[in-house]
């Protein structure tokens, strides 16, 4: 951790944090070597290119697909899948295991490109290598278990032999953001491949090299090259070509885009799972430890500058308590350091592009002008880099402010005071979104029960989103207008499968024998069905 006397100091707003001497800087880590590397065989005829945020400029020139490119990705992993189905699934889950290794060993230069493409801080990029490591090592210790035929009770117990098979859906179109370009991406994607599944991926463009280099990982560790295949290209003209030809759609990115992706699966009767768009609720109840909760805070809405899905943007507080715990929350926002070095030590980075500051300046801007108060930050730091903004505390908001109800996607939250907790959960739950919430609380059980109430598809206790985030043994998703389907745990996996019954009849037909007419065969079996129910037979 750098010293405070290592902080630069700033005239007004959050202080910088300068980069270490003898720091990789940005020409360091995005060469001419690594992007011919990372970008071959990637398909495209077109030309496109990624820039950082850090200072706007150019990153890499990129292939770009065109959606003859996409139907000629998709065939080429189709090839690829129908031998990597055929490899046992122990064997497939190796791959994932030594990719773990791989990662964990070489967890430099990935945290340098995530950095670089994303403009967040090392240790939020961090974030990103912890799950996707954790994903590798559940799925590869637990995928031949998920995946192995399970025996079912047949019609008639003993005659009826029936087997649950798990088949590959066959290639899965993955469409990710760019805001989690490792977790979104290769996280995601471990899953389907240990099911058997061949990838075509589309990343965000400006994400894409963090992407291409998990790939090229993956296949050090021993996946086919030809079963995960990546495209590049505009949304709207890579997207739907994706979707067009996949077996099975796993998207994740903003609720409008989503309802599309949903409706073009829908019509060609495939699967989709989305994860979307949040507006996560933050309380604070009256018995909480005002310290912890103040730091929890911090990192739940300022993480990665905002720009996570479960990042939390309405923070509810007990009266009796708000004024502390504003003290505390607002002085540790204003104490935060801001930085572009790729190094451990600051606390947030730079959003990701114009769109993104212009959305949080909207927010900001409006809710100021109609009379809620800016308690810390509220503006930009251009002198840090373009698309810097501070932290951001908002006291006051209403409705019809845009903050008030809209996602900013941003290091913006906005506090509510309230008495009851029966309102505090109302309020919490006042939203068509239900992806992720918070409670802060002494008294776990408590914690626990109030948790049960509140309609988001994770709920942490003490934490602001990262214990469940990372629990990737359970499932992660939304309810509601934040998505559907889930990551991680048991779903996680099974969602890239298709369920296959094998019903082997034995002895007996299920119909009349032994010269047993129709009514005859109708009353054994209502017998046989009573004595089901009696023995408590499934």
């Amino acid at each position: 951790m750098t010293n405070s006397q290592d902080t630069a100091p700033s005239t007004s707003g959050n202080p910088v944090l300068p980069a270490p001497a003898g720091t990789r800087t940005v020409a360091d880590v995005v060469t001419p070597e690594l992007v011919v590397q990372l970008t071959r065989g990637v398909t495209g005829t077109g030309r496109t290119a990624g820039h950082t945020p850090f200072t706007g400029e150019r990153l890499a020139e990129l292939p770009e697909a065109t959606p003859e490119d996409v139907a000629g990705a998709f065939a080429r992993a189709r090839e690829a899948q129908r031998a990597w189905a055929r490899t046992p699934v122990r064997q497939r889950a190796a791959v994932l295991l030594r990719f773990h290794d791989l990662l964990l060993a070489r967890q430099d230069e990935v945290l340098d490109l995530i950095q670089v493409e994303t403009g967040k801080t090392r240790l939020h990029a961090h974030e990103e290598v912890q799950e996707v490591s954790l994903t590798a090592r559940y799925y590869g210790r637990r995928a031949p278990a998920l995946l192995r035929p399970r025996s079912h009770t047949g019609a008639v117990p003993v005659l009826t032999k029936v087997t649950e098979l798990r088949r590959p859906k066959g290639v899965v179109g993955l469409i990710a953001p760019w805001n989690y370009p490792l977790s979104l991406s290769v996280g995601d994607a471990l899953p389907a491949f240990a099911a058997g599944n061949a990838v075509v991926m589309k990343p965000d463009t400006e994400t894409a090299l963090t992407a291409l280099w998990a790939r090229d990982l993956l296949v050090e560790a021993g996946l086919p090259a030809e079963a995960w295949q990546v495209v590049l290209g505009e949304g709207p003209v890579v997207g739907p070509a994706v979707v067009e030809h996949a077996d099975y759609v796993a998207f994740t990115g903003s609720t409008r885009t989503g309802r599309d992706v949903a409706q073009r699966a829908a019509a060609r009767l495939v699967g989709c799972s989305l994860e979307l768009g949040g507006k996560n609720a933050m309380l604070v109840l009256a018995d909480a430890d005002l310290d912890k909760a103040a730091q929890g805070a911090l990192r739940a809405c300022f993480s990665s500058a905002g720009q996570l899905c479960e990042s939390i943007e309405r923070l509810y507080v007990h009266t009796s308590v708000a004024e502390a715990f504003l003290a505390r929350f607002v002085a540790r926002t204003k104490a935060m350091r801001l930085s572009t070095a790729l190094a451990y030590g600051a606390e947030m980075g730079s959003l990701a592009g114009q769109r993104q500051l212009d959305a949080v300046v909207r927010h900001v801007d409006e809710a100021r002008d109609k009379g809620a108060k800016v308690l810390a930050g509220g503006r930009a730091r251009p002198d840090i880099g373009p698309y810097f903004y501070e932290p951001t505390v908002l006291d006051g908001v209403e409705a019809p402010m845009a903050v008030c109800a809209e996602e900013t996607f941003g290091p913006v939250v906005s506090v509510y005071r309230f008495t009851d907790e029966d309102e505090a959960v109302d309020r919490a739950n006042a939203t068509p979104y239900g992806l992720n919430a918070s409670v802060w609380t002494r008294d776990g059980r408590r914690g626990r029960a109030l948790a049960a109430r509140l309609r988001a598809g994770t709920v942490n206790v003490n934490e602001g989103y990262a214990a469940a985030y990372g629990s990737v043994q359970a499932p992660l998703g939304g309810m509601g207008d934040s998505g559907l389907g889930r990551r991680h745990g048991t779903e996680g996996i099974l969602k890239y499968t298709e369920a296959q019954t094998v019903a082997q009849q034995r002895l007996l037909p299920l119909a009349p024998s032994f010269g047993m007419d129709d009514a005859q065969y109708a009353r054994l079996m209502s017998v046989s069905l009573r004595a089901m129910k009696t023995l408590r037979l499934r």
